[in-house]
């Protein structure tokens, strides 16, 4: 059966990761995304090194299961197709710069006056409002702004650090993703579209308040300076390789006694209730991370897992994609792009029972689709071919 989203349309306008990523997840449960590009060169993305056959991991890893209408939008005729393309459409989505939708002719009230149910998606980086609204916008900025490279850091005091993976830009793709559904679902039950408006700089703050952002929740009990939970983080060394290990609870750190055989820290009084273990967290793990260099990783893995202690290996990258639980539950498949080769993805996270989301396509070349979208909104071949003539002249 198709996926979930099959039979509505999502006009995608974005570049880069947080807008396509969106979008791929939805065209993954089987919306058909058309994905719009300037024919001169389309998504930044498509020009990212570490490619094959002129085709970027990075915009096969974002695009797949779109369709690719390159227009160039300064040609009336050109943004004329685009609305028209857009009164058969569900879901309108961009990432410009605030204001910049609305300079070009396409801002909701624009793209309403052909479709008037029609879900307006803007995606920003700082936010519509505010001295940084207008300022252009990389994952590393947000991770300043919203505080989480000082929580990385693991205390206000410490030089701040970056988590090593654009969070932000993802973070905000999933977001928008559930925020288009929902929208959907409303107007299901309404008729009525709406505008969604999505930052960045929202995104990450909304997901860092629900586990470090306690010492701001109490108004009027503030206080200034993150206490440190820790500068040791949870990846242990072993006599071979690293694991990661971690205990909350009572049951859990007595196992993790046991497994290291170290009865007397029960007795200790630093560690007697997890508050204490809390606030004597350096000491516990530097006692552990002693402890956990004296045997090889494996036997160390099996002597936890034996006392119901959580742990687990730390994987490569490489590693990952050949560890027993990832290929046992098929997280990891292998497609074949008519272009670009076989290639490697993570398959879509989310499994339906009766409408599975699929990967059916790899990632478009850039325009690939456009007599196909082209004449299914009306145009013959002459149309077509002197649309496209104008955009290759200009």
């Amino acid at each position: 059966m198709p996926g979930p989203l099959h039979g509505y349309r999502i006009v995608d306008l974005t570049s880069m990761i947080s807008g396509p990523y969106a979008t791929m997840i939805l065209a993954d449960q089987g919306a058909d995304v058309i994905k719009v590009e300037n024919p001169d060169g389309g998504d930044h993305t498509r020009a990212a090194n570490n490619r094959r056959n002129d085709f970027s991991a990075s915009f096969l890893n974002n695009n797949r299961n779109k369709r690719s209408l390159a227009l160039d939008l300064k040609l009336p005729e050109a943004k004329a197709a685009l609305l028209k393309l857009c009164a058969t459409a569900d879901v309108f989505v961009q990432n410009f710069r605030p204001g910049v939708a609305d300079r070009m002719g396409l801002g909701e009230d624009a793209v309403r006056a052909v479709k008037h149910d029609i879900v307006y998606v803007s995606i920003s980086g700082f936010g519509e409002a505010g001295p940084f609204a207008g300022k252009p916008v990389y994952d590393p900025l947000v991770q300043s702004m919203s505080g989480l490279a000082t929580i990385q850091a693991g205390s206000d005091a410490e030089r701040p650090r970056l988590v090593r993976t654009i969070v932000p830009d993802k973070l905000t793709a999933v977001s928008a993703a559930q925020a288009i559904t929902a929208a959907l679902l409303s107007r299901e039950r309404t008729g009525q579209g709406q505008h969604i408006r999505l930052s960045m700089l929202d995104a990450v703050i909304a997901f860092l308040w629900a586990s470090d952002m306690g010492s701001q929740t109490f108004v009027g009990g503030e206080f200034p300076q993150q206490e440190a939970a820790s500068f040791i983080d949870l990846i242990y060394e072993t006599a071979t390789d690293h694991i990661s290990a971690a205990v909350q609870s009572n049951k859990e750190w007595v196992a993790l006694t046991r497994a290291l055989e170290k009865p007397e820290w029960l007795d200790d009084p630093r560690f007697k209730t997890p508050a204490l273990r809390q606030r004597n967290i350096n000491d516990r793990l530097s006692m552990t991370q002693d402890v956990l260099r004296t045997r090889p990783a494996a036997e160390w893995l099996a002597r936890l897992t034996a006392e119901g202690v959580p742990c687990a290996p730390v994987l490569t990258r490489s590693a990952m994609i050949q560890h027993p639980q990832i290929q046992a539950n098929g997280i990891v498949v292998e497609t074949d792009h008519p272009v670009a080769g076989r290639l490697r993805q993570a398959r879509p996270a989310a499994r339906f029972s009766v409408t599975p989301a699929t990967i059916r396509d790899g990632g478009p070349g850039l325009g690939q689709h456009n007599a196909e979208i082209l004449a299914e909104l009306g145009y013959n071949d002459a149309a077509i071919d002197a649309l496209q003539a104008k955009e290759h002249a200009a």
